[in-house]
């Protein structure tokens, strides 16, 4: 399916009501994580903490945003990739660390998009991968997705 690129301003709109602006769904990743303690963050019900989601969501930020520019792969500031072994047990200062690179991640990745034309949203990332402006949304709908994931979790723990 062709379809148009939208602009920077509505991608930028999108990725910000995602992570951190008032949206019509609910929660947005940030507010999912808000006035969480290291406790919370770290606490599981499955395969995935708060913390480790949090961590998560900013490497894919990251690897967006290395997509679009072509960044060397390995240059995310934390070792590995995807899901993050964090330390057993999460302190404060870890939590706000996860916290920090989730932030720095989004500022990071807004500034690549602010500069983008029309003309690169448009085109593919690479040969047979899709176009940029597809990428940038797909990562505002993973922070939709994990914002209620986290919501869920925060739930499920209150009711244990």
């Amino acid at each position: 399916m062709n379809q148009d690129a939208p602009s920077s301003e509505a991608l930028l709109g999108l990725l910000d009501e995602a992570f951190d602006r008032k949206a019509w769904h609910g929660p947005n990743l940030r507010g999912a994580v808000r006035r969480l303690t290291a406790e919370e963050a770290a606490w599981r019900n499955g395969a995935h903490s708060i913390a480790e989601v949090t961590v998560h969501c900013a490497y894919w930020k990251y690897a967006v945003r290395r997509r679009l520019t072509g960044e060397k792969r390995g240059s995310f500031p934390w070792k590995g990739s995807n899901w993050f072994a964090l330390p057993g047990p999460l302190t404060a200062d870890d939590w706000r660390a996860c916290l920090t690179l989730l932030v720095a991640q989004h500022v990071a990745l807004r500034e690549v998009v602010a500069g983008l034309s029309a003309a690169r949203l448009a085109a593919p990332v690479a040969p047979d991968k899709p176009a940029a402006w597809r990428l940038i949304q797909g990562v505002a709908l993973h922070d939709v997705y994990h914002a209620g994931q986290l919501q869920v979790l925060k739930g499920l723990r209150k009711r244990l």
